[in-house]
């Protein structure tokens, strides 16, 4: 069996809104009860460790105090921590999100810097640059929450897993993915690179680089339009489950 129809396949079988479930867990499950781009986005951000973790942890979130008092976050969250987030990275990561939603939707914030030459990196930077602008906390644990703005060099560079996958929920629409936004074309939008998915795309002969950067995650994108330009990372999350499963 060719490589393409093998991919074609593996993304119909897991095209099921059941293939995400509570045995089967995945961050989008959280983010799909709410179907809301800012809770997404913490969704997404919190979403690195063990997948069973990040699931507990964001189910013990309270997504209301988006439209509460910065004082009423603090206070809520006081005691809620993550891995690499302490309290207080939690509390103002959440006053960052509400003053974000203030600001204006995360599309339109994403298309200005995406609008220029349709490119997902420059979208990235413009979201990054207005959550530095709207709180100016910083930590070790939140710069790691956040991130920082991509550069032109994609050597060695972060390969912006959690925002791409992201975008991945924004901009695709399927039985798994949201579909939120619309103005972002999906033959944009980069691999979320994360160690299944570049174990199983180097064994499947998508990539030959052995490093784990930006630069691997654009490469694997680009053979992956060869199997369709117009939407490669319909591929992603069904790559993903074969090395999460254990099949590849």
């Amino acid at each position: 069996m060719n490589l393409k129809k093998k991919l074609d396949d593996e993304v119909k079988f897991r095209n099921s809104y059941n293939e995400v479930n509570e045995n089967k867990p995945d961050p989008i499950l959280i983010a799909r009860e709410y179907k809301d781009e800012y809770i997404s986005l913490i969704c997404a951000l919190f979403a690195y460790g063990k997948v069973s973790l990040i699931v507990k942890f964001l189910k013990s979130l309270n997504f209301d105090l988006l439209k509460e008092s910065e004082n009423k976050i603090r206070e809520e969250l006081r005691n809620h921590y993550y891995r690499f987030q302490k309290p207080l990275d939690v509390v103002e990561f959440f006053i960052t999100i509400k003053r974000l939603k203030e600001e204006d939707s995360i599309e339109n914030i994403f298309f200005e810097g995406y609008k220029k030459e349709n490119l997902i990196l420059d979208g990235l930077v413009e979201v990054i640059s207005k959550i530095e602008k709207v709180n100016s906390y910083d930590s070790k644990g939140y710069k790691f929450l956040i991130g920082k703005k991509p550069s032109n060099k994609l050597i060695g560079q972060s390969p912006y897993k959690r925002w791409n996958m992201y975008l991945r929920w924004m901009v695709r629409s399927d039985n798994i993915d949201l579909g939120l936004w619309n103005k972002i074309n999906k033959r944009d939008l980069i691999l979320p690179l994360d160690t299944h998915t570049f174990k199983v795309s180097q064994k499947l002969g998508l990539l030959t680089r052995k490093t784990y950067d930006l630069k691997s995650a654009i490469l694997i994108t680009d053979k992956l339009k060869e199997f369709d330009l117009s939407d490669p990372i319909k591929y992603d999350f069904a790559i993903y489950r074969l090395g999460q499963e254990m099949i590849i």
